[in-house]
């Protein structure tokens, strides 16, 4: 187990340029309007509070289908013991712990919040997987790691928890090698009509009362439900992923759109 999670400690991390000033310039906290500079605090907030009960939260939120879903993930991940993965927002690390049971090589586990973070790693000695685990607080923003250090890059349900989405893809394709694989799981646009109010009602109604009642946070719960709805829907995000320079980008829908696993190749 290692908190280095930097691979050469001679390669410099990667810092993006900042282009421009970004006073006055807003985003999307759920359906808020705020300034960027707040998004990341308010986000971390929110998870600071559910960290102790997210996997519970994430049961709640899709009635346990996220655990078929991120079986599926973690298969489309490809996992084998030559190849590296990054999980980013890797959070309580069920992505990490999948791709260690299916095979797959040594992994970082990553996530902006500590939080999060130290429920995973005590989840991971837990399980006996901390061996094979480097540890790290990232902001999937500016990947503290080298050029074409990795061979895959995943992160699952947290993307659109992301003040600049954009510059997370550039970031994915960055440190991932040639031949790399990138693969984002996150809720998306419903696609069976019949669905949509039905998802809605549990969404905006259901949703934050059992947060209340389970997690004493009915706040946070409706940020998740309304996060989800400004995320950009699959053809949307598919574009963000080819404009990054990823190539054979593709998405497969689960359960009718609720959510959908993107991938894309770094060739």
């Amino acid at each position: 187990m290692s908190d280095n999670a930097f691979g050469d400690p001679a390669a410099p991390p990667h810092i993006p340029s900042d282009s421009g000033a970004t006073a006055g310039r807003t985003t999307d906290f759920g359906y808020r309007d705020v300034p960027i500079g707040e998004k990341k605090p308010l986000v971390r907030a929110v998870f600071d509070s559910v960290a102790s009960r997210y996997d519970i939260m994430n049961d709640v939120m899709s009635l346990g289908v996220h655990r078929a879903w991120k079986r599926i993930f973690v298969a489309s991940l490809g996992p084998s013991p030559d190849l590296r993965l990054l999980d980013l927002a890797g959070g309580t690390g069920d992505i990490t712990f999948g791709w260690l049971r299916a095979g797959g090589g040594s992994a970082v586990l990553s996530d902006i919040n500590d939080s999060m973070l130290a429920v995973g790693r005590n989840r991971a000695i837990e399980r006996g997987f901390a061996d094979a685990i480097d540890f790290a607080v990232i902001d999937a923003e500016a990947i503290p790691l080298p050029d074409r250090s990795v061979d895959r890059v995943s992160i699952a349900f947290g993307l659109r928890n992301c003040t600049d989405k954009s510059a997370v893809l550039r970031e994915a394709r960055r440190v991932l090698r040639p031949g790399g694989k990138f693969c984002c799981l996150e809720f998306s646009r419903v696609q069976v009509a019949a669905l949509a109010p039905v998802y809605d009602a549990w969404s905006f109604k259901v949703l934050p009362r059992m947060g209340a009642a389970i997690a004493g946070d009915r706040e946070s719960y409706q940020y998740l439900a309304e996060s989800i709805r400004t995320f950009p829907d699959q053809e949307t995000l598919a574009d963000m992923m080819r404009d990054a320079g990823l190539e054979r980008v593709s998405y497969r829908n689960l359960s009718g759109g609720i959510a959908a696993i993107h991938s894309g190749w770094r060739l």
